[in-house]
Order: structure tokens, then sequence, then C-alpha cells
């Protein structure tokens, strides 16, 4: 008789679970047999032990199975989606998606919401009038054969476990636990159905990932994950050590997308977004090779095409089109303030992660899931990294709503700044390429 008991044991004490042990348990969890404070000691035992390459495709597809999987033989061509492991300012998605989808590859996305310091796409999304990131899986898999683009939260059918597991995991310090990490991204996104999978793996101060060993570590498991079950992985470890673009916050990042499609934008954002969807067009068998992939990219914006992408998919999910003509009709904060330097000195770094809790601070981001939105607060960054900074020289503009909040956002901002004398020499925004 198997009890989960003997299965933590096991693991705490350095052992392989077979695929059969993995799958019984995490079975008899989701169907509630087996108690969170037994699930909870087990993920302190893989946080520590580890696991190897055979339980963690079981893992992955023990959470898979333990829900339904979306089902997209319909649509044709190859399926392609990206994940980023979250960061400050990335908004990448809202212009990527459509771009890809325009030059001719599916994209199913199934997105998250903001936690923390880092912002969510669906909270970006939903900063769009009307726009709904609630469709079952006949609307989303219709959507996708209509459209190519579906942009949507998970729905309670795919991968309960893992929201099981998730939700654990947040409450007893094992949130950081590769193995756990790995096979919560990979089954959520292989439940969408996918052919191929782009990975987004941030590092720096804005990151989950500190340093560029763990942030390695993190895509070399996924895409692990991937070949063992006959997916088609890349993964981008790319910089975070400031915020990604000028916009922090929902409505604001949500613009800075759409000025990506309308042929703007800042530069490190349009960069990322043609490296990872030149990745994505060689996964779906679009493009020949990465450069063919950027030059399909940067047509794509040029002649409009993943504007209007954009455009109809907004459309289809309930959403204000005309959202993506003006600022003015995204929502706007009442009062608005400039955080200016109070000393001299060189950009030598930035506490990034702090940046991103500002945002939190405003009400761009959730403390707890439970917290809402305000869809309209954020900041931009008026500075960069090497940059010389005077004093009275404006670090950032806030947009607020609550001037109690603005109180507690700025002096977090001052801080965020590393001041010295010699500028830091320039990290590449894309890092490495695995494999």
């Amino acid at each position: 008789m198997v009890r989960a008991v003997d299965l933590i044991r096991k693991k705490r004490d350095g052992g392989a679970l077979t695929s059969e042990e993995i799958e019984w348990l995490i079975a008899r969890y989701t169907a509630g047999e087996i108690g969170d404070d037994q699930l909870a000691a087990f993920a302190m035992a893989v946080f520590f032990r580890g696991m190897g390459g055979a339980e963690l495709a079981a893992l992955t597809q023990a959470m898979l199975d333990s829900g339904q999987v979306i089902d997209l033989s319909s649509v044709p061509g190859v399926k392609v989606d990206k994940h980023s492991t979250g960061g400050v300012g990335d908004k990448i998605s809202i212009c990527l998606a459509p771009l890809v989808a325009a030059c001719g590859v599916p994209v199913p996305m199934i997105s998250g919401r903001g936690l923390g310091h880092t912002g969510g796409t669906l909270d970006k999304l939903q900063a769009i009038p009307g726009f709904s990131v609630e469709l079952d899986d006949r609307r989303f898999v219709k959507q996708v054969e209509k459209h190519g683009l579906a942009l949507i939260g998970q729905t309670d059918t795919l991968a309960p476990a893992d929201r099981k597991l998730y939700a654990l995991r947040d409450v007893t310090a094992t949130v950081e636990s590769i193995p756990l990490i790995s096979a919560s991204i990979m089954s959520k996104k292989l439940a969408e159905g996918i052919d191929g999978l782009v990975l987004d793996v941030k590092v720096g101060s804005g990151a989950f990932m500190k340093t560029l060993d763990n942030a390695r570590a993190l895509a070399k498991t996924m895409i692990g994950i991937g070949e063992r079950m006959n997916r088609k992985v890349r993964a981008l470890i790319t910089d975070m050590s400031q915020v990604l673009g000028v916009a922090v916050g929902n409505a604001n990042e949500t613009w800075e997308a759409i000025e990506v499609l309308r042929g703007g934008g800042p530069a490190d954002t349009l960069e990322l977004t043609l490296e990872l969807g030149a990745e994505m067009l060689v996964l779906g068998k679009v493009a020949d090779n990465l450069e063919d992939g950027r030059t399909r990219m940067v047509r794509a914006i040029k002649d409009g095409r993943g504007l209007e992408k954009l455009r109809r998919v907004v459309e289809a999910q309930g959403g204000d089109p005309t959202a993506l003509d003006a600022r003015e009709n995204l929502p706007m904060a009442r009062h608005h303030h400039t955080v200016t330097a109070s000393q001299a000195g060189v950009i030598v770094g930035f506490d990034t992660e702090a940046i991103g809790r500002a945002g939190m601070v405003l009400g761009a981001g959730r403390a707890k899931t439970s917290d809402t939105i305000d869809p309209a607060v954020g900041l931009a960054m008026q500075v960069r990294l090497g940059e010389r900074l005077e004093v009275g020289q404006p670090i950032a503009i806030i947009d607020y709503n609550d001037p109690a909040l603005l109180e507690r956002a700025q002096p977090i901002l001052w801080a965020a700044v590393k001041l010295g004398e010699t500028a830091p020499a320039p990290l590449p925004l894309v890092r490495e390429r695995l494999p």
C-alpha cells in the first residue's frame, strides 16, 4: 500500500520517486485525499533535494493530467507560445503575440496576473476597457482558429494541481525551487496544446533569478522537460538589471506595447520583442533563421499587420478597439508628480525589484492575490544605467490617485537608485540563448 508519508520520506532522504509514485501523489492531492500539510512537506523535500529529469517530467505530466489539455489539432501550423519568468516593466507579450500571429504562427497564449514586484499580462490587458481574459476552452480554440491568437488567463480546467500546489508554495517558502518552478510553468504551458515554447528567463535585480547561474539552471531545467515531453523549447536569458522600457504599471505599459506596434516604443522593448519573435517564427517554421524572423517581424510592424491583429483580438474578446488609438482612451490617473534627484552622481545600479514594489504601493500591483489593481496608476522612469544624474534632475514621473500612496512610494524610488563615480560596463539585453 502506497502512503504519502513514505514518498515524502523517500524524497527527504535523497531518493528518486518513480513516475507512478509521483502520479499517485499528485492525483490524490488534487482530489483532496492528501492534505496541504503533507504536500508542504513534499515541496520542502524537493526544495532541498531537487529532482532528476525523469522525476521532473513525471511531475509535469501529473500536473498536466490533473485537468484538461486543450486540443488545437484543428488549427493548422505549429502552435508556439512564449513565457516570461517575470520582471519590472515587462509588457512584451502585448506586442509580441500579435506580431507573431500576424506573421503566420498561431499563438495560444495563457498568461498570469501580477504579484509582488512583477506585473502580470492579464492586468495590463484588462486596462483596455471591456477586455475579457476569461474564455472557456471552446471559445479559446475557436478564436485561435479564426485569428491565430487568443490572450486569456488560466481556466479552472487547466492544470488544477498546479494551482493548488502554487498557492501552497507561496505560503511555505518553496516558491524559489527550480524543479517546482519548472514543472509549474511547463504544466500550464503544455496544457495549452502548444508544439513549441520560447522562454524569456529574466536575470538581475528585478528578476526572481538574481544570478546568471540560477537563471541558466532554470532555463536548462525547463528545456529538459520539453525534450522529455517532445516539445521544442528555446530560452533567452535576458537582462533585468533595470526597468524594461520606461513604463511600470498597467495602462501605461499597455500603451507602451501598443506604441511598439505603431512603429515606436522604447528601443529595448522593441529589441526584445524582435528577438523573442524571431525565435518563435523559427520554431513555428515560418522563418528560415533568426535574421529572417527579425525581418518578418519588422515588416509586420511597418505594414500595420501586428496592430491590426491586436485590434481584431481586442474586439473578439469584448474590448474597446479605440483604446489602441490614443493613450487617453485607456485609464488615466488624476495626478502626476515628478521625483527628482537629491544627490549627483553616476547611476551605477538600480534596485529594480524596489521600483516594481513602488508601483505596487501606488496600486499598480498586488501584495497578495486578493488585492485590487488600479489600472491608471504607475510610473515612468526617466533615467538609465550609466547616466550622470544632477541634483534636481527627474528620476521618475509618478501617476497616482491617492496622495497617501504617493508619499509611501516616493522614498522607495529614491532608495532604488544607486550612485557612484564610474559608469558600469553595459550589459547586453539578451545575455544568453539556450540550447
